[in-house]
């Protein structure tokens, strides 16, 4: 669920000249927004020009040509060519050195994250003692995990079509934010706060608020089991535009 949430990372930029602080902040406010990127040679997507948000970068430090900084952006904007974009437009180039992530969603280095040591501990405690105590200390409900994302309220009704593989309408929904854009990812609760699972919007806000019928969301990927909510359709579930 996370790979779809808003990422922040601290990184480190070495420029390959000199530049007195205030060009560098003046340059990195103008990367602040809607910027255009090309993944990296070296990287395991298709090079195809797409748009990213970036909606902060703080410069933490800078130490002779190392730049500290900090970052927050939309999933999948590249650090490293964030550096050399704005070592191009200093005029001196620029390379990224080292990079940590240090937000995934709704996850913090402070918050929400544990260790592969503190899991390990859970799980044999769990085995050898039979106390799941520590475990329920390290893991969260996935609902957590879409905190973040536009969200869409599915009626009792809908529910169990919608884990079949059915396009969610409009009667099906009971609410939804108003962040809901076409083309998103948007996570699916029921009426009790649980998460059925993630799904592409085809319609924003305004027009589902407007709308009696037509096609709220396409279902990607179902969490929730088959049968947690009964059937309300006769014979065989429809899927695709057709169904909810």
């Amino acid at each position: 669920m996370v790979v779809h949430s808003r990422k922040a990372y601290v990184c480190v930029m070495q420029l390959h000249g000199d530049v007195s602080a205030d060009e560098l902040k003046a340059v990195a406010s103008e990367f602040i927004g809607p910027i255009y990127q090309r993944p990296p040679v070296r990287s395991n997507v298709r090079r195809a020009l797409r748009i990213r948000n970036v909606n902060s970068i703080e410069v933490l430090e800078v130490r002779d040509r190392l730049v500290l900084m900090k970052v927050e952006s939309d999933p999948g904007t590249y650090m490293r060519k964030l550096c050399w974009d704005m070592g191009l437009v200093l005029g001196v180039g620029a390379h990224m050195r080292e990079l940590r992530r240090v937000r995934s969603g709704p996850f913090t280095e402070e918050k929400g994250l544990v260790t592969l040591h503190q899991l390990s501990e859970a799980i044999y405690r769990l085995h050898e003692e039979g106390k799941d105590d520590l475990l329920r200390e390290v893991i969260l409900p996935g609902e957590v995990s879409a905190c973040e994302l536009p969200k869409l309220v599915l009626r009792d009704t809908a529910v169990e079509s919608v884990v079949n593989g059915a396009y969610l309408a409009v009667p099906g929904v009971a609410m939804f934010s108003e962040d809901l854009k076409r083309g998103s990812t948007v996570a699916m609760f029921t009426l009790k706060g649980e998460l059925v699972g993630l799904g592409e919007a085809l319609m924003d806000a305004a027009e589902v608020e407007k709308s009696e019928r037509g096609i709220v969301a396409r279902p990607t990927r179902i969490v929730m089991p088959h049968g947690v909510y009964p059937r309300a359709w006769k014979g065989s579930a429809a899927k695709g535009p057709g169904g909810s």
